[in-house]
């Protein structure tokens, strides 16, 4: 898989959110160093222009959107296996979603259905789907524990 993985996001997450334990216990699992980027914004077009800048050319890139395709999660590991980059940047956008500029710049647009999701816990999704590719991929039973 990759070598490095930037989550770049929009908003912070608090200290005190129940979702930070699960996000730091798959943190600690993945083999890949991962940097989370947390952007503010209080707009779209301010979250737009942020997020932009912090694209890499260079490295895969993944979007989470509401108009994304949802994908079997070992369809997911074969797909993310088949980059030759050695990073992978997941975007997760704010509130009021990506433009069709971002979504342009994306190898991968996923979704995780056609429900809404509350911010944070999306970041939890990513992040077992991450550690699930990497078990996947490793030929690790935990997909099917």
């Amino acid at each position: 898989m990759f070598s490095a993985i930037d989550l770049i996001v929009i908003g912070r997450m608090k200290k005190n959110s129940v979702f930070l334990p699960p996000f730091e216990e798959y943190k600690k699992r993945l083999k890949t160093k991962l940097s989370v980027i947390e952007l503010e914004g209080h707009s779209q077009k301010k979250e737009l222009e942020k997020i932009v800048t912090k694209i890499d050319n260079n490295a895969a890139l993944l979007v989470l959107d509401e108009k994304g395709k949802s994908y079997p999660s070992i369809t997911l590991a074969q797909t993310l296996d088949g980059f030759e980059q050695t990073k992978l940047q997941i975007i997760i956008g704010g509130a009021d979603g990506l433009n069709n500029d971002i979504r342009k710049k994306a190898d991968i647009i996923m979704c995780f259905g056609q429900q809404t999701w509350p911010h944070m816990m999306v970041r939890v999704m990513m992040m077992e789907q991450l550690y699930r590719a990497q078990q996947i991929l490793s030929n690790h039973p935990y997909h099917r524990e």
